[in-house]
């Protein structure tokens, strides 16, 4: 059994990725169940709907490298905290020779209400420190996202300290559908052109 496993582990390492979804969020035990994690909850999503195990630490990420349907992906949690993560995604283009718009980012935006899930093909940061580094690191916007609502501080409230705190449990209901819906997006990604990617999953997505 032990052979047989190593086998496949090395087989999965042999493959050659043709895509890689990055989850945006931080490290650690505190930051897990927050806000701005809800990246690092849909790479933990896909992983565990297609037995990809986040065992690697590979490219200043945590890394998984398997299949999803027929095509061989990488998932990817950056480990350089938010506001590095273009550190990690220069890293993971590099190490697995993949071009921009072989990428797909997933992250929390605070311009969308709790739950909304939208894909894009390209486009601004919108004032995400993430996505920031991201752009500035590869010099593009030209590569695709999924952004998932977490919706405005309340009146008062540090947008920091939202951001970085636990959604309350309505809301906590809401993101977790919404992970689902970002990872059945990521999926489609893989094998669909983005148009109709985008058709299908920002149907119900308020105009901008």
């Amino acid at each position: 059994m032990l052979r047989a496993i190593n086998e496949l582990f090395r087989g999965q390492q042999g493959m050659h990725p043709a895509r890689v979804i990055i989850g945006l969020g931080n490290p650690g035990a505190q930051y897990a169940a927050t806000r701005h994690n809800v990246g690092f909850w849909t790479i933990d999503a896909l992983a565990q709907r297609h037995g990809i195990e986040l065992r690697k630490r590979r490219c200043q990420s945590r890394v998984g490298v398997g299949r999803i349907g027929d095509t061989p992906v990488v998932l990817a949690q950056p480990q350089t905290y938010m506001n590095l993560s273009g550190q990690a995604a220069q890293a993971l283009l590099h190490a697995y020779h993949l071009a921009p718009e072989q990428m797909l980012v997933v992250f929390d935006d605070i311009w969308l209400a709790p739950g909304v899930v939208r894909v894009r093909p390209k486009g601004s940061a919108g004032g995400h420190n993430g996505m920031k580094s991201i752009i500035a690191a590869l010099g593009t916007e030209a590569f695709p996202r999924v952004r998932i609502g977490v919706g405005q501080p309340p009146e008062g409230v540090d947008l920091a300290d939202y951001v970085l705190s636990p959604p309350r449990n309505a809301e906590r209901a809401l993101l977790q559908d919404a992970v689902q819906r970002a990872a059945d997006a990521c999926e489609a990604w893989l094998t669909e052109p983005i148009e109709q990617v985008m058709a299908r999953f920002n149907a119900d997505a308020p105009k901008k």
